[in-house]
């Protein structure tokens, strides 16, 4: 069962982070893609110690979507 939530909880997190890349006008702030990048890690690292595989990989899609919207964010503040 708690496999199963977590999956529930970080499916979400993948649907939100993937919508956000695939809006390319959408510009994250900084706090939010720092605040983003440490719960997703914790999250892979909290459900790989638990030996919950599926939420550790739905975490780490997660964290893949939030390095691309810090690139993004990087990339505005730069202009």
């Amino acid at each position: 069962m708690v496999s199963f939530l977590l999956s529930v909880t970080f499916a979400c997190g993948v649907v939100i982070a993937v919508s956000h890349v695939i809006n390319r006008r959408f510009v994250a702030n900084v706090y939010d893609v720092v605040a983003n990048l440490l719960a997703f890690a914790a999250a892979v690292g909290a459900s790989a110690l638990l030996g919950h595989w599926v939420p550790a990989t739905l975490s780490s899609v997660a964290i893949l979507c939030w390095l691309v919207l810090a690139r993004r964010t990087f990339r505005a503040l730069r202009k």
